[in-house]
């Protein structure tokens, strides 16, 4: 995307200035930065909401992009910010005000790679929804991505001008009950919904905006509302440094600035951050907080850094750290979950759009779970048989909510055996994958990845968002065998005849001209619940002689060969590059 043009007026002056009081009020410790998601479909007035709550705004808030502009759409993230008082549920704290980040994230469809990394850098989310439409398309891959990442939720329902007056109430209570309904099936339940119209007349009171037009209608309540939510997140300033960049352009006499945000640690002028993708690193020369100078910022900050020698064209979108903190991540193993609106099964060795933080590269994903997970299945299965089709759909359904609560594991067992699996099983909670990207990714450990089929046709209002994780830990090539992630396998073949009471002779269990020297002492069973021997030796080319317990008793062996099959069961993993057989 062209970017907006940037002077060095913006960024003048800062390297010698010193601290001033000014600056200390912006600094670590005295304003309580909040970052604030705003998310919705296309078109429901999410940038003007953005545009009526704010009073500082970045150089690229409010579509200032000049192919936003000419298509009448946000193409990218904005960032504008608004003071207020701290709410009383923080005060008496170390912070003195709070200052409200809004990230406008866009709607359209093509565009959810931007929104999913917007939607990852955020405290709280406002979900726009147009009260003439209700839940659209991206309104709904919104309402997932914000139960992915985040706990507190507002519905903002915009442009109740547009209600015709006679029956507003009416409609709107009815549009509310729609989307509570809606909202019962996700962890946001009792989500608070704000009725506004934040720019009253719509498109045609664009002009009207700079001259003292029609002023937004339920913005303040919303502003109480998002107070009353706030909860006083974890802010540290020890730990290493993951700043994420999601802008970055050249200022003429200045350098390069980076915008983004502070996940983790803290910075301030002249210290040394590198960037994992590019392998550099770089001294901060200067930062400014929404056109504020400032000389530190902890996380959860907002910012832009400014940066020398550094070519803003390498790095549209990244990281910048703690030297060593942060490297490139190819294989992952990942704790899963099934989003539970995709329709389609995840299927292992099936390509998937991987998005960690600002970064979607394609991967491969190779599913497994506890070697129980068939029969807590079929437990499942039984607790439902014999009910009504309603009922069954009702299980189903609480059991889908129960499971996208739970928490995703946070810790692997490295000795343990995992039953691999054909599909990401949808109704368990303990799933795990492993994921090989075609590209690497930088990201701090552990990350969030969500996985989705964006090649999907958007106009065939289906979620694409197919499932997501934790990234646990990064796999080296040689890790990856020694994951014992197995596959169970069976060959049958048949029992020809007795050969004296404890040996049989069998058949057809192998392919003719199979070696079977390596079958020799592998466990074999008659039928599916029959005597269990071992194979002994070759009969012929393509028989082969059967050997039971000298403790079998006389007749028993006679009585259940009778026609029977004879199967050899084994396990094999999957990762195992001698492809071995082991039973037990």
């Amino acid at each position: 995307l062209a970017q907006p043009q940037h002077s060095a007026a913006q960024w003048s002056g800062m390297a010698s200035s010193p601290p001033t009081a000014e600056m200390a009020a912006a600094s670590v410790g005295a304003t309580l930065n909040i970052n604030v998601g705003i998310l919705g479909h296309v078109d429901s007035g999410k940038t003007s909401l953005s545009r009526a709550l704010s009073s500082t705004a970045s150089t690229n808030a409010f579509d200032k992009n000049p192919q936003s502009k000419e298509r009448g759409i946000t193409l990218d993230l904005g960032f504008s910010s608004f003071l207020t008082s701290l709410p009383a549920q923080l005060a008496g704290g170390a912070y003195s005000q709070m200052q409200v980040t809004l990230v406008d994230c866009p709607g359209h469809a093509s565009l959810i790679r931007t929104i999913i990394g917007g939607a990852q850098i955020i405290d709280l989310m406002l979900l726009v929804i147009d009260v003439t439409k209700g839940i659209q398309t991206q309104t709904a891959e919104c309402l997932v991505i914000g139960e992915i990442l985040n706990d507190t939720l507002i519905v903002v329902l915009n442009k109740t001008d547009m209600l015709p007056e006679a029956g507003r109430e009416e409609k709107l209570s009815k549009m509310k009950a729609r989307i509570r309904k809606t909202l019962a099936a996700t962890k946001f339940a009792d989500a608070p919904m704000v009725a506004i119209a934040a720019r009253p007349g719509g498109a045609e009171s664009a002009a009207s905006d700079a001259s003292g037009g029609a002023a937004a209608v339920g913005v303040s309540a919303l502003v109480d509302e998002l107070k009353a939510r706030v909860a006083l997140p974890e802010r540290r300033h020890d730990g290493p440094l993951h700043f994420a960049i999601d802008h970055c352009f050249p200022i003429k006499g200045q350098g390069t600035v980076l915008t983004g945000t502070v996940l983790s640690g803290s910075l301030k002028i002249g210290q040394e951050i590198e960037f994992p993708e590019l392998k550099q690193t770089r001294k901060i020369k200067s930062m400014q907080m929404f056109r504020k100078p400032v000389q530190s910022a902890t996380q959860g900050d907002r910012l832009g850094v400014c940066v020398t020698q550094l070519d803003a064209k390498a790095l549209e979108r990244g990281i910048a750290c703690t030297p060593g903190y942060i490297s490139t991540v190819s294989c992952a193993l990942v704790a899963v979950r099934h989003i539970r609106f995709f329709k389609t099964a995840c299927k292992t060795g099936a390509k998937f759009h991987v998005t960690v933080g600002h970064a979607t590269v394609m991967g491969t994903a190779t599913f497994f779970g506890p070697p129980g997970a068939a029969a807590a299945e079929a437990e499942r299965q039984a607790a439902v048989e014999g009910k009504d089709e309603a009922a069954r759909k009702a299980a189903q359904a609480a059991r889908a909510l129960a499971v996208a609560r739970a928490p995703l594991p946070t810790s692997f067992a490295d000795g343990g055996e995992h039953l691999y699996q054909e599909e990401l099983d949808t109704a368990a909670p303990d799933q795990w994958c492993v994921l090989q990207l075609e590209q690497p990714v930088a990201c701090a450990l552990p990350a969030t990845a969500i996985c989705s089929h964006l090649e999907t046709d958007h106009n065939l209002n289906a979620c694409r968002i197919a499932f997501y994780g934790k990234l646990v830990r990064s796999l080296a090539p040689d890790e990856v065998p020694k994951l014992r992630v197995f596959k169970r396998k069976r060959k049958e073949g048949q029992v020809e005849r007795l050969h004296d009471d404890h040996t049989l002779i069998c058949k057809n269990l192998f392919r003719p001209g199979t070696d079977m020297t390596p079958f020799f002492g592998m466990e074999v069973q008659v039928g599916e619940s029959g005597p269990v021997g071992r194979i002994d030796s070759t009969f012929g080319k393509t028989k082969f002689k059967v050997a039971f317990p000298s403790s079998l008793e006389p007749g028993v062996l006679a009585d259940a060969c009778k026609g029977a099959r004879i199967y050899l069961n084994y396990k094999r993993f999957v990762f195992d590059t001698e492809k071995r057989m082991i039973q037990h």
